[in-house]
């Protein structure tokens, strides 16, 4: 299954988190940069000073120790470079600016919403909410954007995308899901496409947060 050139990334240090959707020669980010010591503002602060160099890109940096997390971007389209505070809630981000109510996004805000109410009072596996929530096969024709063509596009919509394209397949090939307790306990879920097989890993650790400190 092929994906774009340039693929969306996520990195992940011990207490920090970063990831881009955006396909496209997206910022360059290394895991170097997710252990800098840097709150999230002076972060984006250091990324719009050469952010212009590069395609259009999401950002979102975010500090599981202090529960802050900042949103970057360049993109034109969107109003050129900016950052701002993200906001606790819930958030959906695609290639369009953060909260941008695409159909897609939208069924993706939903979905989560929904494991939420059900999973209230009893606990979830990452596994389980991830196949829950992100293997949505559900298309949409509405609201496309018409950058790529309308067929390519509503191949496309759905959350897992899974398509036959002229230039063969074409589709999801991760997922990942973070989640951190208010005792520190941070739980890293990924399931990932290799050799036409899908594997998956978790990984737990613990950080100090600023609940947790003494």
């Amino acid at each position: 299954m092929s994906r774009p050139a340039e693929p969306g990334w996520l990195a992940a240090g011990m207490g920090s988190l970063l990831f881009s959707p955006t396909s496209g020669n997206p910022y360059p980010v290394h895991n170097s940069k997710a252990e800098s010591g840097k709150s999230p503002k002076e972060f984006g602060e250091e990324v719009l000073a050469d952010a212009d160099e590069f395609n259009g890109f999401n950002l979102i940096v975010a500090d599981l120790c202090t529960m802050s997390m900042a949103y970057i971007t360049n993109r034109p389209v969107d109003g050129g470079l900016s950052m701002e505070e993200v906001s606790p809630g819930i958030h959906v981000l695609s290639n369009a600016k953060l909260d941008t109510p695409w159909p897609k996004a939208q069924r993706l805000r939903r979905g989560f919403e929904d494991v939420l109410v059900k999973y209230s009072e009893t606990e979830i596996s990452l596994k389980e909410m991830t196949k829950m929530v992100m293997n949505d096969t559900t298309k949409d024709d509405s609201e496309l954007t018409g950058i790529y063509s309308r067929e390519f596009e509503y191949l496309t919509s759905s959350i897992f995308v899974e398509a036959d394209t002229a230039s063969g397949r074409y589709g999801t090939r991760s997922t990942s899901a973070v989640v951190l307790t208010t005792d520190g306990a941070v739980s890293f879920y990924e399931t990932y496409l290799e050799n036409d097989a899908w594997m998956d890993n978790t990984i737990n650790f613990s950080i100090q947060t600023d609940k947790t400190a003494p």
